[in-house]
């Protein structure tokens, strides 16, 4: 595609030359001529002035007479620089379907199951009794569906997904490899004697549609009810989320979050890596939890930004952060304070004798 052709699909705005053709996309420090990058982080602006990419993407609120002009490197200003880089992105690389074509002769499907028209199962896949798979939905290899569990139509299942018994999944849902969904919650009772009584785990997990959940995260199902993750959330790699969950519509999820059971989130929320959350709390819509924050309290304001552990509101958080930084010179101020006011009192003392 030309520079100009790129330019008029994306409603941008062309500062140089709408001739150059562009065959591929990379990031601004390693592009090469023929490519096109994106700034979208202010941090990378130093970049412009080295860069050998052909065109970069900016904003249209960029200021056009401080963009350095350099002969070879033109702009195409949008609305947003990163989602238009993702869609030429899309356009020009060659996609590769990575899964299996058909039903593999090694996939089983039990006799009371439904699978829908234009199916995938790769092999050995097992699809239990009572199950239905919907339209177009593709399982790679070694996927399970457990008894009377349902899924729509055109979900995508990487290798070694697990689908518990009667659990319930939404259309266009992506499950990367070695998710399970549906596992037992972790609700043991402890006995008299010490020991601990298994709860029965009764309920189901219930994923709404257009979902993607990252490879090896959890999702256990409920003690009774449903553990739900609602329409168009997504969820990274080595997430656990306990039993009777409730993650709102469109929240985000980055890796190694854990979160206990009964636990309410509302709709856009981002929850960043390693955070943790106690049971039974709930989130108000459009919170977001900085990385490693531990949320041990209900957070009711919509909006709010947490941080720390235990989590707080995250300009108060990083106000206590600069004054634990700053203890061992509190310290030892308190200390030559002390002394002082120790030789101070014993000089009155003496003054008055």
């Amino acid at each position: 595609m030309t520079l100009q052709e790129i330019a008029a699909w994306l409603d941008g705005d062309l500062i140089g030359d709408g001739t150059v053709r562009i065959d591929r996309v990379a990031k601004i420090e390693e592009a090469d001529q023929h490519a096109i990058s994106f700034l979208a982080n202010p941090k990378y602006e130093r970049f412009l002035d080295t860069t050998n990419a052909s065109a970069v993407f900016v904003s249209k609120s960029s200021d056009s007479s401080k963009l350095p002009r350099r002969p070879n490197l033109t702009y195409i200003k949008v609305a947003d620089p990163y989602i238009a880089f993702l869609l030429v992105l899309k356009k020009l690389t060659p996609s590769i379907d990575p899964f299996p074509s058909g039903i593999h002769p090694t996939a089983f499907v039990a006799a009371t199951a439904t699978v829908g028209n234009s199916v995938t199962l790769g092999a050995y896949v097992v699809v239990g009794e009572g199950a239905s798979i919907g339209d177009r939905t593709k399982l790679s290899h070694g996927c399970v569906v457990g008894v009377n569990a349902h899924i729509g139509s055109d979900c995508l299942f990487y290798p070694n997904v697990t689908v518990y018994h009667e659990c319930r999944i939404g259309d266009r849902v992506v499950l990367h490899s070695g998710s399970v969904i549906g596992s037992d919650g972790f609700g043991f009772a402890k006995t008299k004697n010490g020991a601990y009584e298994k709860i029965p785990q009764l309920g189901i997990v219930h994923i709404e549609d257009d979902v993607e959940i990252g490879s090896n995260t959890t999702i256990d199902r409920a003690t009774i009810g449903e553990t739900r993750i609602d329409r168009g959330v997504k969820i990274d790699n080595l997430v656990q989320i306990g039993h009777n969950c409730t993650i709102g519509e469109n929240t985000v999820i980055a890796a190694q979050t854990g979160i206990s059971g009964s636990v309410k989130i509302g709709k856009n929320c981002v929850l960043a890596g390693q955070v943790g959350i106690a049971g039974h709390l709930e989130i108000a819509d459009g919170v977001t939890i900085l990385a490693q924050s531990g949320i041990t309290k209900t957070i009711d304001e919509p909006g709010t930004v947490m941080f720390g552990y235990p989590a707080k509101e995250q300009h108060r958080a990083h106000r206590v952060e600069a004054v634990v930084r700053n203890l061992p010179e509190l310290s030892r101020d308190v200390s030559q304070l002390q002394r002082e006011f120790e030789a101070l009192r014993k000089s009155i003392t003496q003054n008055k004798s």
